[in-house]
């Protein structure tokens, strides 16, 4: 895993959680975080597209089960 994603992943969810204490790994999925709701979800992933300037899928979007498949993603689209 690309430490420089995560670590800018970590920033974009402290921003969008307001929370600077906040720290996700790869395992972390929705219910990890409390106030990871449907509406935070779609914030997020609006926050990650422009933090690296892409856009997701929807079948992407839908199938992220944690951050690790989010940065891998990114990872992925990072290549071409």
């Amino acid at each position: 895993m690309n430490s420089e994603i995560m670590e800018r992943l970590n920033r974009v969810f402290r921003d969008v959680f307001d929370d600077r204490r906040l720290t996700v790994t790869a395992a972390t999925t929705a219910n990890d975080i409390e106030d990871w709701d449907s509406l935070t979800h779609i914030t997020l992933i609006s926050a990650v597209e422009d933090e690296f300037g892409m856009k997701f899928t929807m079948r992407e979007v839908v199938g992220m089960k944690n951050v690790g498949e989010m940065a891998s993603i990114v990872e992925s689209r990072r290549r071409r």
